[in-house]
């Protein structure tokens, strides 16, 4: 993650980098360009994963709260090396990160000429994206929490050696999360018992059609819903950016239960399926996945509600934010994608798990969400992107040419 975010942030401000130069701008003027646009989108990016992972914090297992200490440090660490160190390299020797030859420069693109067609049928589209997602996503429904024994290790190693034998003459019932069913319990009666039922002493979870309960609480999603409403001054970019997460977060929890719950693919990478997932790779992947996709999403509004506030037409705002933000966060997604697939190589099943499904979950949401589903939600919104918050006055400065 630290690698993955390091370079995304990088690739952002040197981005916005260059467009300054290409503007016109000299290099003082260009690094204070990049930063007051690309180092506003890192900080909110980091604040939005940074949310996601303090969720780590109420949770019952010192190991996640470690991944939450080290992964808030992680992030804080890119965002400083982004918006401090990274301008201060541009100030210097940013000559030398320019091309030699500069591109005319075309109107459109390939990702805009996209997001045209897109919008111009944002159902057909849309609808066949989401169906795609959904697709994928429903091994979902038969997901099955279970706790982890000895068989996360490869078949050779001693102690899975001496427990297989123990299994095969000595059977016994295994430990496994209590099923509870409340007879007539519905809508909010589900999110008011699995509240109750997560503060009775001994109980480290619930995991409900309502959400995950912890101490009475339910996890993962206000504060970065919070972060993008101050970002965007909108009400409904959040809601569609929060849904669009939870949809890829499916795809990559169907990715798990069909590959190491149902056990497809176990002779190619070589682990033994037991027929359930523990819950706690799948508890830090969902808060990591979670931080990655606000991330993306961050960026690409950026580049959207930017375009929009200077031209007021949402259907060129989407055109060019896509143009200008979807080539960066398809070789981000790639390069982090790359990163997560190497662990699908590893001798232990945990360590497979949380590698398929994050490449899973990055390469899903930095191509089909971004690039489809997003032009069609915003064109079938139109006007609504923009309120209610946005309609609040502002100060605006205006400067006279000299």
């Amino acid at each position: 993650m630290g690698l993955g975010l390091g370079i995304d942030y990088s690739l952002f401000v040197i981005a916005r980098f260059r467009e300054e130069v290409r503007a016109g701008r000299d290099r003082a003027a260009a690094v204070a360009g990049a930063v007051e646009h690309a180092g506003r989108t890192v900080l909110f990016s980091g604040l939005t994963v940074a949310a996601s992972l303090a969720v780590l914090f109420a949770l019952p297992f010192d190991f996640l709260r470690l991944f939450a200490y080290a992964g808030i440090a992680v992030v804080a660490g890119g965002v400083v090396a982004a918006v401090v160190v990274l301008p201060a390299v541009l100030a210097a020797i940013g000559g030398r990160m320019l091309p030699r030859r500069e591109r005319p420069a075309r109107p459109g693109g390939f990702w805009a000429a996209l997001a045209v067609r897109v919008m111009r049928r944002p159902l057909a589209y849309g609808g066949a994206a989401a169906a795609l997602l959904l697709l994928l996503a429903s091994p979902f429904l038969s997901l099955r929490f279970g706790v982890a024994d000895d068989r996360v290790l490869p078949p050779d190693a001693a102690p899975r050696q001496t427990q297989d034998i123990i299994r095969q003459g000595f059977p016994a019932e295994e430990t496994d999360a209590v099923q509870i069913v409340s007879a007539g319990a519905a809508g909010g009666d589900v999110t008011r018992y699995a509240a109750a039922l997560s503060q009775v002493p001994g109980v480290a979870q619930v995991d409900s059609a309502a959400g995950i309960f912890a101490g009475g609480q339910r996890l993962m999603l206000g504060v970065t819903f919070a972060v993008l409403l101050a970002m965007t001054r909108s009400v409904l970019l959040p809601v569609k950016a929060t849904l669009l997460n939870v949809l890829s977060l499916g795809v990559m929890f169907g990715a798990l239960v069909w590959v190491f719950q149902e056990g497809n693919l176990s002779g190619v990478l070589g682990f033994t399926p037991t027929g359930s997932l523990d819950p706690s790779i799948p508890i830090l992947m969902l808060c990591v996945a979670y931080g990655l996709s606000m991330d993306y999403e961050v960026f690409l509004l950026s580049r959207i509600k930017e375009e929009y506030d200077r031209t007021g037409d949402t259907e060129r705002a989407v055109a060019s934010g896509l143009q200008g933000g979807v080539p960066l966060i398809t070789a981000a997604g790639g390069i982090l994608a790359l990163t997560f697939a190497a662990y699908a190589t590893a001798s232990v099943s945990f360590v497979q798990m949380l590698g398929v499904g994050m490449a899973v979950v990055v390469l899903v949401d930095a191509t089909l969400i971004r690039a489809v589903l997003v032009p069609s939600l915003m064109r079938l919104a139109g006007p609504l992107n923009w309120g209610p918050l946005n309609w609040w006055p502002r100060g605006r400065a205006t400067t006279s040419p000299r």
